[in-house]
Formats: C-alpha cells, structure tokens, sequence
C-alpha cells in the first residue's frame, strides 16, 4: 500500500513520502495562484478554488487568504462561504454541507499525530476526517479538531475550540466547546 492510500484510509503514514510532498507543494502553488486573483475577479476566483477543492456547488465564495494541505479531500456543498484566513490540513476528507458561512481566521484539521512521544517523533502521522453538516455557521477564530462531526443547523461561537462531536440545532461555544443553547 502506498503512503497516500495509507493517509487516505487513516492509518499511519510518512508525511514525506515524495508523492505526498509533490501533492503538498502543487496544493501550496494553487492556493497562492488563487490568494493573487483579485477581487473583482470573482468568476475567476470561484473557478479557480473549484478546481483546487475536490468538489463543490455551483455557489461558492471564499476570500484570501485561503491555506490547505491538499486540496482535493475537500467537499462543500451549494451556497458556501469562507471569509478571510482560511485553514484546511485535509489530511483526510472534510466534507462542508449546503448553506454553510465561515467567519475569518477559522481552521479545520484532519491532521494528527501519536501520543506515544516515540512514535511521534519518528516522523510518521495519521488523520481523521471532519464532517459539517447543512446550514452552519463557523464563528471567528473557531478551530474544528480531527474526528468532529458537527450536525445541521449548528453555530460554533467565535473562538470555540471544538475537540467533540456536536448535534444537530445547536449553539456551542468556549474551549473546549460546549452546547450553550438549542436552536428551536
């Protein structure tokens, strides 16, 4: 098995297997051709993320800056939109469902490593893949940790830190966060 099929399917991987640093260093040249595009450009910018995410809907907009590991494991659904500063490590998948906005300086990880220090420190890394359903809004300066699944209709308060898996009609918040109303 490959390291990239390795990474894909969650298990341990060597992160510079050449193959993946290619992919790494194409997803960093992108990202930068697309930060460059100016705004007025907006039918420019959108084909451009298009074809650096592995899918999207018809409606999308996201401003710059905008980072990834990869690209091509990202999902989003119809009507999104990123604001500044956006962070992907989709080291595994990161599926994004419809009608969902994210404020600026938000980061999502897929990308995580062994807690036995031996192990970590050989170098080798794992991921787990992140899921947002439908209808959610991202606060500022949120980070979504590796294995969340967040259900529909959610609001991540800005600066929460969220590390487990929330339901749907929700508003979390805090770090680590926490369910701090039920959306009727």
């Amino acid at each position: 098995m490959t390291e990239k099929e390795k990474m894909l399917r969650g298990e341990l991987y060597n992160p510079q297997d050449p193959t993946l640093v290619s992919d790494r260093v194409q997803a960093k040249l992108a990202t930068r051709s697309f930060n460059a595009i100016p705004e007025n450009l907006a039918e420019e910018r959108a084909k451009k993320v298009k074809a650096i995410f592995g899918s999207t809907g018809e409606q999308i907009h996201v401003e710059s800056n905008l980072r990834v590991d990869y690209g091509y494991n990202i999902y989003v659904g119809e009507n999104f939109y990123s604001n500044f500063d956006l962070t992907l490590l989709d080291v595994a998948r990161i599926d994004i469902g419809d009608n969902c906005m994210i404020a600026p300086g938000v980061h999502i990880y897929t990308a995580t490593h062994p807690v036995n220090p031996v192990e970590r420190n050989s170098g080798v890394e794992y991921a787990k893949p992140v899921k947002i359903g439908h209808n959610c809004w991202i606060g500022g300066h949120s980070v979504i940790n590796p294995g969340v699944t967040i259900g529909d209709n959610v609001v991540i308060a800005s600066g929460s830190v969220v590390t487990k898996d929330v339901t749907d009609n929700v508003v979390v918040a805090g770090v680590p966060a926490r369910v701090i109303q039920i959306i009727e």
